[in-house]
């Protein structure tokens, strides 16, 4: 059009953009009518219009822009009275520029009249695609912080499972008597119970009174001071305090840090940055793996070394937490907006992405709270599994966390150093053999980092269950050569490397990115803490029973049972884990607003068939046709995407401004 003006479709005669299957067509056409709110909302401080799908049944998995539809008159309206109800009256133009971005993110240069958008903002929203990782230095240092918060939690780990060579004997629990096995497994998961009973649960009242950032440094206190208690410990009953202590600093930890990265986060690469968490573990898992080697040989209080050195990590934790911005969102959610847009503007390359995030944050969480209300700590946990979209969110988060301990990679986490000695090593050489799987398993999640936000979360899942399984099939079945026979340890260990290689990529990042962002911002403490309770407190079973499991079915039938337990999680994860990859935290409102059962008939109907046709037939003409149909394009669309539709003749990006963005 020649207007000044775009065209703004009606919400009810919009087109959609993706072919449409007659299952698709027949459960949009029983969906319920679209919810319009067209009245003054006094308490939310915005005059609506805004026509949105219900995000508890959402049957024609149609993924909606909250602001889609409204009139340019009206949603600068709107703006103006959030602006002037939030104490934003300074960022009023800065706004109407941003919620005009928002409503259309692909056509920001076709903004007209006041609200056009100058060189350096346009510059700006066209090199946050075509140069993603480019993003301010603070935000960086935010994700190191985060990073270094979750090598604490694997350092941690590591320092028992080198002292599970030394503490027993000392402590008297050395045998191999019922009593003696359960005792030490009940230490290596103490950390793992005070998580799962006590932590998890404590990270929600922690977050509400003292946010992101203070209930961060409060945890890394508590992984502070307890490595150093642990190790003067005389008794294994102070041991199991010491080690109870930490968990309870582990689960605030872990249930808070994987959120601050993702709320502070943009949407095309927050699970890169969100999945930081796994292999940041996986790295303090080796740096453990280092500081066993180390002290490994140096008599007796090896293992008080190898507990203790866990300290380290958690110093700089507590010192640059100090001085990361805190979570926009965590403000948003305390009504603290002009707190929201301060950080905003840090974790932003320019201020135009600043006020675009801040109001499109403020407009999807108004429907949420239309959808799902406020309500106090206990209520909010029962709505995990009452209210459609938080069960939904919560079935998919607790699928990928409990197949991460279903799937063996703590047996090896845990008792590697056991079971290398059970394979024939000696003390040494099994503290070796852990070191190569530490190595392995931190270096081998590097991949994740592009694969997470291209080839997405669920696709990982479903590639690397079957090949942990055959893997760790393989690993079990040569302790069956001869012991003395080289190749029993060599061939051991070479396997137990390829499944951590396979891991490392896939169930190793995902859990803890994907449940972070599944959750709507009202509940996103309490989903989290019931996630990664979940995790912990199968850790903590795992901890507990796999030195019986290994006492009594050997390594052969150890692994051949976690083996079939891969299977199991890769069948729950097709039927119930839907992707999320490149969408705002917001957007995912809608994608778990579609109803289970639509998902698995999708899953056996649509996707399976695909696959066959594609990969066992070879047929390259395959076509999947997609479940969801968006309103706007996903966050890592193509720079062809973001030109603007009267510059689509232009060769390149930055002909309208004049400015190269190659660089």
């Amino acid at each position: 059009m020649s207007g000044t003006e775009k065209e703004v479709v009606p919400p009810d005669t919009e087109k959609e953009v993706m072919p449409t299957s007659t299952a698709n067509q027949d459960s949009a056409s029983s969906a319920p009518e679209p919810v319009t709110h067209s009245e003054k909302d006094p308490e939310k401080g915005r005059q609506g219009s805004v026509t949105h799908v219900d995000i508890n049944q959402n049957l024609d998995a149609k993924i909606r822009n909250p602001l889609a539809g409204i009139p340019r008159e009206q949603l600068l309206s709107d703006v103006e009275n959030f602006a002037r109800e939030s104490g934003l009256e300074e960022y009023t133009p800065l706004l109407r520029k941003g919620a005009l971005v928002a409503q259309d993110p692909t056509c920001f240069e076709d903004i007209q009249g006041a609200e056009a958008l100058d060189e350096a903002e346009i510059y700006a929203l066209k090199r946050e695609i075509t140069h993603k990782w480019s993003v301010p230095r603070t935000l960086y240092v935010t994700i190191i912080t985060c990073s270094i918060g979750a090598a604490v939690q694997g350092w941690d780990q590591e320092g028992s499972n080198g002292a599970n060579l030394t503490f027993p004997v000392q402590f008297g629990i050395g045998g191999s008597s019922d009593r003696d096995t359960f005792l030490v497994g009940l230490i290596n998961s103490a950390p793992y119970i005070g998580s799962a009973i006590i932590g998890c649960w404590l990270s929600d009242p922690l977050n509400s009174y003292f946010g992101r950032r203070g209930t961060i440094f409060i945890s890394g206190i508590f992984c502070l001071i307890t490595p150093i208690g642990g190790a003067v410990t005389q008794n294994w009953q102070q041991l199991l305090a010491t080690r109870i202590l930490l968990g309870i600093g582990m689960g605030v930890k872990a249930s808070t840090v994987p959120i601050f990265a993702a709320e502070n986060s943009p949407a095309s690469i927050r699970g890169a940055l969100t999945m930081t968490w796994q292999m940041w573990t996986a790295f303090g898992i080796w740096l453990g793996t280092i500081a066993n080697l180390i002290v490994g040989r140096v008599g007796p209080i090896a293992w008080r070394l190898q507990i203790g050195s866990a300290f380290i990590p958690a110093v700089p934790l507590c010192a640059l937490i100090l001085f990361c911005p805190e979570s926009p969102r965590w403000f948003i959610k305390k009504g603290r907006y002009a707190d929201a847009m301060a950080s905003l503007l840090k974790l932003r390359n320019n201020p135009i992405q600043a006020g675009r995030d801040l109001y499109a944050i403020h407009a999807q969480i108004q429907i949420e709270a239309q959808a799902i209300g406020e309500a106090s700590y206990i209520a909010r946990f029962y709505d995990l599994f009452t209210v459609p979209r938080l069960r939904r969110a919560t079935g998919a988060a607790f699928v990928v966390m409990i197949a991460q301990q279903l799937c063996g990679i703590n047996i090896i986490a845990f008792y590697s150093s056991t079971v290398f000695r059970a394979a024939g090593a000696d003390d040494y050489g099994a503290l070796l053999a852990s070191f190569g799987f530490g190595a392995i398993n931190f270096l081998f999640a590097f991949p994740a980092f592009w694969t997470i936000d291209t080839f997405g979360r669920r696709a990982l899942l479903l590639f690397t269950f079957p090949n942990m399984a055959w893997s760790l099939l393989a690993a079990g079945l040569f302790n069956l050569l001869p012991e003395k026979s080289t190749a029993h340890i060599a061939l051991v260990a070479v396997f137990i490397y390829i499944f951590a290689a396979f891991y490392s990529p896939g169930e190793g990042p995902v859990p803890f990115a994907y449940s972070a962002e599944v959750f709507p911002l009202s509940h996103r403490e309490v989903g989290m803490a019931f996630a990664v309770a979940t995790n912990l407190f199968w850790a903590a079973v795992l901890g507990i029973t796999f030195p019986k499991i290994l006492t009594s079915l050997t390594v052969v039938g150890a692994f051949g049972l976690y083996a079939g337990f891969n299977i199991l999680g890769f069948v729950l994860i097709f039927l119930w884990v839907p992707e999320t990859k490149q969408r705002t935290l917001e957007e995912l409102d809608y994608v778990f607003a579609v109803p289970s059962t639509l998902f698995i008939k999708y899953q056996f109907t649509k996707a399976l068939p695909w696959w066959f046709k594609r990969w066992v037939l070879f047929r390259k003409n395959a076509t999947l046709e997609p479940l969801y149909h968006f309103d706007s394009p996903p966050a890592a669309v193509t720079s062809e995407a973001v030109r603007s539709s009267s510059e689509r003749k232009d060769e390149t990006i930055g002909t309208t401004t004049g400015a190269d963005i190659s660089k």
